[in-house]
């Protein structure tokens, strides 16, 4: 294994992993199916409503949530890059009525105890932590109001050393499914429905979408070997994915406050 394959993501640069991201509709691994089939379970949403998709990205899960159910929705990224497409895109979509997106970060959320009727957060709890953000975000939520988050987590109790060390050391976070839910419960939440984010949400809507982009992204960054790094990163999760995807995935947690 080379130095460059096992470097772990915190060590780039977060402007330059945002540059990269920005030239993909999704920042990881999903796809309107999956952000519909979430939906499903969430129910009593209304015109009225107020939604916040936190770590929101360029914003492709947020449009879909946006054209299936009525409310306002706030996007929440840290990287004004992805804001400006994200509002873009809506103003592209005619959404920017009721769709706004804000430079602001998850662990200093911008909203009122008890104002919103629905979490949302693909792929983005991790930057925060699963469990802190479960219980830090909790107080914004209404009684009876709903989250929903995709996750890296475990399939397996155990697993071959490779891939263990790997997502250890990318993200000390992950567990198993049961006890990711019974984090969920600790923190103050009724579980709701738990599944499995499918494997072509990874192949099809994540990693292929990369191949283009790492080629223009290595051409505009020629000679920088920080870059160059990078991408080799990114390739190296993506033959680890292909290897062991039978132990680990994205799985979807939808939860009500209590």
């Amino acid at each position: 294994m080379s130095n460059e394959k096992s470097k772990s993501i915190h060590e780039f640069d977060f402007s330059l992993i945002a540059d990269y991201f920005s030239n993909l509709e999704r920042q990881g691994p999903g796809s309107p199916e999956i952000t519909l089939k979430a939906m499903s379970f969430i129910e009593g949403l209304s015109e009225y409503s107020r939604i916040a998709d936190l770590g929101c990205g360029s914003g492709g899960q947020t449009m879909v949530l946006a054209q299936n159910t009525p409310g306002h929705i706030t996007g929440i990224d840290l990287f004004p890059i992805f804001i400006d497409q994200f509002n873009q895109y809506a103003k592209q979509l005619h959404l920017e009525d009721r769709v706004i997106g804000q430079v602001d970060s998850m662990d200093y959320l911008p909203f009122q105890e008890e104002e919103l009727d629905l979490i949302w957060s693909e792929g983005a709890i991790y930057n925060i932590g699963f469990e802190r953000g479960l219980n830090y975000w909790l107080q914004f939520l209404k009684q009876g109001a709903y989250i929903a988050v995709s996750e890296a987590s475990w399939f397996t109790s155990e697993r071959p050393e490779e891939i263990d060390a790997f997502w250890k050391d990318a993200y000390p976070g992950i567990d198993t499914i049961p006890n990711k839910v019974a984090q969920m419960q600790r923190a103050g939440y009724i579980p709701v429905a738990t599944f499995i984010v499918p494997e072509i949400c990874w192949t099809e809507h994540f990693y292929a979408p990369q191949v283009e982009a790492q080629e223009a992204f290595l051409q505009k960054y020629a000679g920088n070997k920080t870059a160059a790094d990078f991408i080799a990163n990114q390739r190296y999760e993506e033959q680890l994915f292909n290897k062991y995807k039978d132990y680990y995935g994205y799985v979807f947690y939808i939860g009500k406050k209590l």
